[in-house]
């Protein structure tokens, strides 16, 4: 079994449990995912199968939506409201044209620091491990890009927000900060990823659909990389690309491109040198 199944990860469920579930499934031990999902949230985690596996890291780099709910009033260690919580404040929320112009200061490439309560590695431990035995780590900054912020709704003490944004954006760090912009302590009260690069919400299917049509609703595994231009290979050019050549071409749609053969199957990753107009395998699968 070689793809990817687009699952709509429930509340309570881990992105690794997902995992393991599908490793039950399917009987199968090569299975990974595409950018964790926190446990509290819900919403769209490709995970990929067998051979697939190896496209992970074009998913992962994606960009990625979400709905969002930011409760204001008080902050937690967590950033969400499962945490403890360690500030409150009275909070009355400004007109709705602030709010706009508060969050259009996030709009581009902003610095933040990701929760303490993360899965981020230091010195081999995850963040969220040393936060529970009580070793205090103070996370380093790091750039992430907001592409577009948008108000759904506005309530007495709530805002539901969809965010369009980078990898390794933290929505709860996005959240605190939004509420330390407007002068109000808040958290991340609700959260929903809606789209991870071209798998959606809406093409999503809940755990209960794979155990009862399996097979049925596995994605081919070059779903991961259609949004990379496409070319096509002679068998000589694909025999050469296997073995690690590189091949002569003078046209090329794109600097990486994936790579198909002339029976319309997907034999890889590309990158063309424009200078040397030579076409370079980067990534090349072996499934025939």
């Amino acid at each position: 079994m070689n793809g990817i199944i687009n699952i709509l990860k429930p509340p309570g469920m881990t992105s690794h449990d997902a995992v393991s579930y599908i490793r039950r499934v399917f009987a199968m031990k090569k299975v990974g995912h595409a950018g964790t999902l926190d446990p509290a949230a819900a919403g769209v985690l490709p995970v990929f199968l067998g051979s697939a596996t190896r496209l992970i890291e074009y998913s992962t780099e994606a960009a990625k939506s979400y709905r969002v709910e930011v409760t204001f009033g008080f902050e937690t260690d967590t950033g969400d409201d499962t945490g403890k919580v360690t500030q409150t404040g009275p909070c009355e929320l400004p007109a709705r044209q602030r709010l706009e112009e508060v969050l259009a200061t996030f709009i581009g490439a902003i610095t933040q620091i990701p929760p303490v309560y993360s899965a981020i590695k230091v010195d081999g431990k995850k963040l969220y491990e040393l936060a529970r035995a009580g070793i205090a780590v103070e996370p380093k900054a790091r750039q992430v890009h907001i592409h577009d912020i948008r108000i759904l709704e506005v309530r007495q003490s709530t805002l539901l927000l969809d965010v369009d944004c980078s990898k390794g954006t933290y929505i709860r760090s996005l959240c605190q900060d939004i509420g330390r912009k407007i002068g109000c302590p808040a958290v991340m009260s609700f959260l929903v990823r809606t789209k991870v690069g071209d798998f959606t919400l809406e093409q999503a299917v809940s755990i209960e659909e794979i155990s009862n049509k399996k097979e049925a609703i596995v994605l081919p595994l070059d779903f991961a990389v259609a949004h990379l231009p496409l070319v096509k290979l002679s068998p000589s050019e694909c025999k050469d690309l296997q073995q690690g050549k590189a091949v002569f071409t003078q046209t090329c749609p794109s600097s990486l491109v994936r790579l198909y053969d002339t029976q319309e199957r997907l034999v890889g990753i590309g990158q063309y040198d424009s200078t040397s107009s030579l076409l370079k395998p980067v990534k090349i699968l072996s499934l025939f």
